[in-house]
Parts: C-alpha cells; structure tokens; sequence
C-alpha cells in the first residue's frame, strides 16, 4: 500500500511539475518578449525622433536665419537713417543758425536805441574827417555799451515751465497699461497716478484714493489739495483750487492714487495758458529807457542843428566845404559818449548794492525804474507777515480769557491775564492748555497712537501713555477745528474738575470764536480725555500771522512819500482786515475787495475803483493780471510780488515784478526782474530808495556832461564864426574831452545816496530827465564857463599875438572850470558843505587825479611840447582858481534861491491813494 501510494504520489508530483514548469515557461516567455518589444520600440523610437529631430532642426534654422536677417536689416537701416539725418541735420541747423541770429539782431535793443545809433554815426563821421582820437573813443563808449549795458536775457520761463511737465506716463490703451512720452497723449487717454508722479496732462478723475495733490508749482499754495471724483456743475471756469475733480498738468502727486481722462494737452492744458500768456505779453519800457531815448534824439536834434548852421554860414561866407567840415567835428565833439558808460556803471553798482541788501536785481534798468514806482501790489503771507502762526489769545473751558505775547517762533513772551503774568499752575485752566505742548509733558508721556489730521475731519490727535503707568489704557489728546473738537467731548474743564457739557457753554464758545474771527484770529480748539467720544474740552486758542519787524514803519514811510500799496491774500476778509490795520495800510473808510468781485468787473470798471482798494481778499493768482492791467490803465508804475508760476504773467506784465526767494517757483523767478532772498518787504523799499538815489546821480552826471559840453562847443564856435584865433588847440581840446567824459564825470554816477530821497515822491515817468531846472543850471554853468574862459584868453592876448602861455592860461582856466562845476553837480538841491568833500572818496580821487595831470601838463616839459604850455606861476595859479571858483559859487545860489522858492520839489505824481 505504501509503495502504491509512493508511486501515485510520484506521477502526480511529475504532473504538477510539468504544469507547473509550463505556466513559468510562459511567463517567462512573456517576460523576455516584453523586454525584446521594448527594445525593438526604444530602437524604432530613437530612429524616428532622429527623424523629427532632423525635421524640427531645419524649420528652426530657417526660423533663426529670418530673425538674425531681420536685426541686421534694422541694425543697417539705423545706420543708414542717422547717416542720412546727420546729413539734414547740418543743413537745417545752418539754416536755423542764420534765421536765429537774424532774429537776435532785430530783437537786440542796443541796435534801436538813438543813443548807440548816434555814437555809430559819429564814430564813422570821425573816421572820415580823419579825427582819430574821437574816433577811438567813440568806439570804446559802444562796446562796453553793448558788452556791458544792455543785457540781453533769453526767455528762460518757458524752459522752467517745460521742466515741471514729467517726460513719461502710465496711460491705459486698448486694455493694456502703457508706458508712454507724456507728449503723445491725447483727450480721451485714460492716465494712472501714484504718488511722487508729476501730472502729465489735465485730467478729469474718475477714480481716486486719498489722491492729494502740490499744486503750488501752479498757485503758489504749499498746502497739498484734496481730490475728489464727484461731479461738479462747473470744471472749466473758476479758481483752479475749487476745481477738485481736475489734476493739472506739472502739478504733483503727494498722496494716494486715481486714474483720469486726458482734457487738456499741450497749449490746451491750464499749464498752456500760462505760456500761451507769457509768449503775449511783452515786458514794458522802463522810464529810464524812455528817458535814454529821448535824450538821444535831442541830441541828434541839437547836432544836425548846429550842422546845418555851420553850414549854412560857410555857404553865405563863401567857405561851404571848411565850415562843414568844422561843423561836423563840433557836433561830434558835443556827443556825450561817457553817458551810456556812467548809465550802466551806476546801475552796475545799485545792483551790486542791492545784493547786499538780499534783493538780485535781474535787469539793470529796473533798479532805477524801482525810483518811479508808486503801487506796490504785494503778497501778505512771507512779505508782508512772518509766515510764522502765533497764539496771541487764550480762551479757556470755565470762560478766562487771557492775552499773550511774543512774535511768531520765538520763546520769548508771557501769558497775561488781566494784566497779569501767569506762572506755573497759578490758574490751571489756561496752564491747561498752555502746557500741552511743553517738553516736560512730552518727556513724561509716551505716544501710543496718533490720528493724522486730514482736511476732511479737520482734527488730530494722539493717545498717551504715562511712562510710570504704561499698563493703564492712556489718554487722548486733540486739537482742531471748533465744530470738529467739540463733537467728540462730552464735558469741559472748570477749575480743574469736568463738568457735563450744557448748551449754554457751547453757545458761550460759539460767541468766543466769533470775537476771534472777527479780528483776523485763526482759532484752534483743544480736549482730552479717556476715550474718544467722551473727552473734556479744554478751551480756545486763537492765532494769527503777525507782521515783519520793521513792515508798519517801511510802510509809513512809503505811503508818506506818494507809494501806494494794495494788499492781496486768499485768506478771509476779517483776516486780511486785520493784518492790514496792524501794517497801516487799512483804516476807518477803507474799501477793500474779493477775488469774485474782481471776476465780475471789466477792466474800465476796476480801473475806476482801482485807486480806493486797498486790500483785496480771497484773491488768486489770476486776478494780479487783472489788478495791474488796471493800474497801469490810470497810469501808475507797478511792483507786483508773487511765488508761483500763475504769477509769473502778472510779474512780466508789471513794470517791476519781484518773485519771492525762499518760496517762489523756477517759473516765477525767471519771469521776475527782481528777487527777494528773504521774501522780506522792507528789502522793496530799500530798492526804491536804490532807484531814486540812481536816478539823481545819472542826472547830475547829464548836468555836468550838458554844461561842459555846451561850454566847448560854444566856446570853439564863437571863435570859429567871428574868426578870432582858436583860443585852444586840438590836443588840449581833446584832454578836455577825455575830463568831460573821464574819472570826474564817471564818479559822480558812484555818489552815495541820499537817506532822505525815499521820503521824496517818486517821479512822473513822463517827465524828461532834462527838466527846466536842470536846464536852468546849464545854461548858467556853461554861461560863467566861456564868459570867463573868453575873459582870460582877452586878457592874456593883449598883444594880439597868441603865445603858449595865453593857450596855457585859456587851457587851464577851462579845467578848472570843469572841477568846480563837477563839485557843484555832485547834488541838485544839497548843498556841498551839507554832503561833505569826502562823502565820496570816487570823486575826490578822480579830481586829484585830473588836477595832478593838469599840472603835470603844465610843468613836465615833454608834456609841455606835446601840449604846447608854459609854466605859470603860483600867482596865475591863484588867480584862475579864485576865477573858476564862480561856477560853484552862482551852482550853490541858484540851490538856494529854489530851495527858498520850491522850485526844486518835485512835480506832483499821479495819486493813487484814497483820500
């Protein structure tokens, strides 16, 4: 049984093994045909990738070969382009250059005035006649009138202005954000801002967060404005600042975001106004220019004059072409070429004065220009005021009302209440207020939050905490506006206990504020408390920009002296009052005016009323234009102030437009012809004064000059026409020029000014500089000059034989003349013990200077031979002296005899004051 059962076991083990071994054969079998298939596909994989491969490679070449082709096309096509613009450039700006030197020979004032044109003339007369000497002096006088005289300044605002608009922008196109030239936008864009961005263009805002913007580039107001996207019924007309939904070109972004159509562009925008303003409006003649004009013609007039009488009296004696010849080098002698130097020499050195007194005086001109002005429209805030906010009243919670002084950031000053200085917590109400802002309390505390002020909630404040009881939730301190504050308190401090808050307290401080206001205070509110919501009022603080040191009396003496002067500020009417009756410029019966009501009148209308306004309020930059259109209509000389680039029309239509230093804008500065390092008023009249006291010495220089001249020419005419000997010889003759025009006459256009010529009127800009008085004086002065000059030459010619020593005598006697009448020209009304002999160390130089080479003339004997003189005697020495001295003696008389008679005050200027 068991072999039988070993056998069956056997076959069966056999079986299963052969079954066994088939299922693993095939398994295997499936195994290595997975590995031969995926050989077999790697293989095939491989050839037909090598394939794509191949395939792809080709398309991508070719693809390459089209893009490197292409970059070599641009890369020669710019070549060839900047060669060939090279090219035109060449020819265009050779074009341009001679087009562009055409324009600036035209505009070039020196080739327009009859001053130059005359001298010109002359110089060229001279040549011909073969008179060299005059030639080269002549020649010598227009260049360094033209290097030096009359600047030519490039109008710069416009670059300024090109300046303030940003060259690039983010501007929305067909969905996409784009990166563009700010001068390829056009209405209709859709611009975004962020902050520090300037605007690239007008825009209308349809979306905005927290959006504030500078735009004092534009107004000149340094508080960042507010922008909104509500609708407004009017966005085109109006103050710029009242326009909230618009961002102007070059103005800047302060704070938040917005996006905006694109309005305006280019000349289109406000911005474009301003240039489209600036290209119209010329800068006006200054009087002195006027006045340099009008002596160039006479002049003209006198020479030609007296040409054609020479000339006629040859013709009639028979000698046409030596009288001309002799009429011609006289009325060459007679020009004054030294004018035109001393003009520019004395304004030279006003307006290095003027930079010692904090003023750049940017034409020169306008320093004597500043002689003649008699309104002065002038900023309050910086000018007029302090610009520094100062409490001046306090108002506490329990009704104590209390005064302080000091001015503006100064430390010094007390609190007074009813005539008494409070210290420490002697009435701890007001110490209340007082001592919120002391350094002890910031010291002792310490900030845990703070809520910025904003012009919408109009308040700030912060939460404290003591340093000693930092687990203690704090306190809140605020300050702000009145009806703001007072929301947030529940109670007010009496006596140093919080007391509920009535109706009678709120009405009480109601009434205060309005006291405050009604003198030009700007009031501020303070409280404190736990929480927010239920704080304690403290009390009232009223504040105010005071005036500048100095300001009130600067503007007495002015308003003394004929000046008007018209206030204009944006702040309140109450305000501007107030400040205004503080300067003296607004009293009992004063007018003043608003910014709306200068809109509502034309130009005739408010050149009517002009003269009796004093003060204009709530006024902008846009109205100055208007303002000094209308004064100038009634015939006044204008100073205007102003900071910002709005300014800049009216400060270039104005006869003197004065920029501020400190706060002005590029723009304004450029357009101005004077600025203000400190934006200090009383440096204005210092200027003033600088133009009057320039004005007299160019006068006095043109009184010594005329007579001097008068004196030779009618001296050599006399001779020449009743043919008496030439009592001077050509050498002499021009050493006599060369003192006319020379170191005495040049010195008194350096004389100092006088402290009291800013009390005298300023001058009618119609008046010439040659006034009858003036006239007067030389015609005496050259009168004594040949009587006595012919005098010396008859005594000395005895002999009827002309000797060194008569041309000697004749000679030096004329000179002599000359530094008497120069001593006497020094003034035209003060007298020359009253200004002192050293008052002017220029002009006593300059007289030692001539008189020692009068004498070396006289006494040096290679001198001698080339001037053809003799030596004389102390005797002769004293005799000509005693003679010559006459012309100072009859000059100092006729002062007298006007000074008795008034004559010499000046001729009564327009008035534009109220009376």
């Amino acid at each position: 049984m068991e072999e039988r059962l070993e056998k069956r076991m056997e076959e069966r083990l056999e079986e299963r093994l052969e079954e066994r071994l088939e299922e693993r054969l095939e398994e295997r079998l499936e195994e290595r045909l997975e590995e031969r298939l995926e050989e077999r596909m790697e293989e095939r994989l491989e050839e037909r990738m090598e394939e794509k491969l191949e395939e792809r490679l080709e398309e991508r070449l070719e693809e390459r070969m089209e893009e490197r082709l292409e970059e070599k096309l641009e890369e020669r096509l710019e070549e060839r382009m900047e060669e060939r613009l090279e090219e035109k450039l060449e020819e265009r700006l050779e074009e341009r250059l001679e087009e562009r030197m055409v324009e600036r020979l035209e505009e070039r004032p020196f080739f327009k005035d009859p001053l130059i044109l005359l001298l010109l003339a002359s110089a060229v007369i001279s040549v011909l006649m073969h008179q060299f000497d005059d030639a080269i002096s002549i020649t010598v006088a227009i260049i360094i009138v033209v290097t030096v005289a009359f600047e030519y300044r490039s109008e710069k605002s416009l670059e300024e202005l090109g300046k303030l608009v940003p060259p690039e922008c983010h501007c929305v196109r067909e969905g996409n954000l784009e990166h563009l030239l700010a001068r390829e936008l056009v209405p209709g864009d859709t611009v975004c801002l962020s902050v520090g961005e300037r605007v690239p263009a007008d825009l209308r805002l349809f979306e905005s967060t927290d959006l504030s913007v500078d735009e004092s580039s534009l107004t000149g107001e340094t508080t960042p404005c507010s922008k909104y996207t509500y609708h407004q019924t009017a966005t085109t007309n109006g103050d710029i600042a009242s326009r909230s939904n618009i961002a102007f070109m070059g103005t800047l972004v302060r704070c938040g975001k917005a996006k905006g159509i694109v309005i305006g562009t280019g000349e289109n925008s406000e911005f474009g106004e301003v240039f489209k303003m600036m290209q119209a409006e010329e800068a006006p003649k200054t009087p002195l220019q006027k006045s340099m004009d009008l002596l160039g013609k006479q002049l003209s007039l006198y020479s030609f004059g007296i040409i054609g009488v020479i000339m006629l009296v040859g013709w009639m004696q028979g000698k046409g072409v030596d009288m001309f010849t002799i009429g011609v080098s006289l009325a060459v002698a007679a020009i004054p070429e030294g004018l035109p130097i001393v003009v520019t020499v004395t304004l030279a050195l006003g307006v290095m004065r003027m930079v010692q007194k904090r003023a750049i005086v940017k034409k020169l001109p306008i320093v004597e220009t500043l002689g003649c002005c008699n309104v002065i429209c002038s900023d309050k805030t910086g000018t007029l005021t302090k610009n520094e906010m100062t409490v001046t009243q306090l108002f506490t919670s329990d009704g104590l009302h209390a005064e302080v002084t000091g001015v503006g950031y100064n430390g010094a000053g007390e609190v007074l209440l009813d005539g008494e200085v409070i210290h420490g917590f002697s009435c701890p109400s007001i110490s209340k207020i007082v001592e919120m802002g002391l350094e002890s309390l910031q010291q002792e505390y310490v900030r845990l939050e703070e809520h910025p002020f904003t012009s919408e909630q109009k308040w700030m404040a912060v939460r404290c905490v003591h340093r000693t009881l930092q687990d203690k939730p704090g306190v809140y301190f605020m300050k702000g506006a009145y009806e703001q504050v007072i929301r947030h308190c529940s109670s007010y401090s009496s006596r140093g206990s919080a007391l509920s808050l009535n109706h009678q307290q709120r009405e009480l401080y109601q009434q205060q504020i309005s006291y405050m206001g009604s003198a030009g205070l700007r009031v501020l509110a303070f409280a404190s408390g736990s929480e927010m919501g239920n704080l304690t009022f403290l009390g009232l603080v009223g504040m105010i920009d005071p005036p500048r040191s100095g300001v009130r009396e600067a503007v007495g003496i002015l308003i003394s002296s004929g000046v008007a002067i018209k206030m204009i500020t944006g702040d309140s009417q109450e305000t501007a009052v107030s400040i205004a009756s503080r300067l003296g410029l607004y009293s009992k019966g004063s007018q003043c005016l608003s910014g709306d009501e200068v809109d509502q009148l034309d130009l005739q209308q408010l050149s009517h009323i002009v003269p009796r306004i004093s003060v204009f309020y709530r006024a902008s930059p846009r109205h100055k234009l208007k303002i000094v259109k209308s004064l100038q209509n009634i015939g006044a000389v204008v100073a205007m102030t102003g900071d910002g680039v709005n300014d800049a029309v009216a400060l270039k239509a104005a006869d003197i437009g004065v920029a501020m230093g400190q706060t002005g804008t590029d723009v304004c500065k450029e357009a101005a012809d004077m600025i203000l390092v400190d934006d200090d008023f009383q440096t204005i009249m210092s200027a003033i004064e600088e133009g009057k006291g320039i004005y007299n010495n160019i006068k006095n220089f043109v009184r010594f000059q005329l007579s001097t001249s008068i004196a030779a020419l009618t001296l050599i005419s006399l001779a020449t026409l009743m043919n008496f000997p030439n009592p001077l010889n050509a050498m002499q003759i021009l050493w006599i020029n060369i003192i006319m025009d020379g170191p005495p006459a040049q010195s008194l256009g350096v004389e100092p000014v006088d402290r009291d010529v800013i009390r005298k009127p300023p001058r009618n800009v119609r008046d010439s500089i040659i006034t009858r008085s003036l006239i007067v004086k030389v015609l005496v002065s050259a009168l004594i000059i040949v009587c006595g000059t012919l005098f010396v030459f008859w005594r000395e010619l005895q002999d009827n034989v002309i000797t060194p020593r008569d041309t000697t005598m004749t000679f030096t006697c004329f000179v002599f003349f000359d530094m008497f009448n120069a001593l006497s020209s020094r003034s035209q009304t003060r007298m020359v013990h009253e200004m002192g002999l050293c008052s002017n160390r220029t002009f006593c130089y300059a007289v030692l200077a001539s008189i020692m080479g009068q004498l070396l003339v006289i006494y040096f004997p290679p001198l001698q031979n080339i001037f053809q003189t003799e030596s004389l005697s102390i005797l002769d020495l004293l005799f000509l002296v005693t003679l010559t001295s006459s012309v100072c003696v009859v000059s100092e008389a006729i002062k007298t005899v006007e000074r008795w008679r008034g004559v010499e005050k000046s001729p009564p200027t327009d008035s534009f004051h109220e009376v």
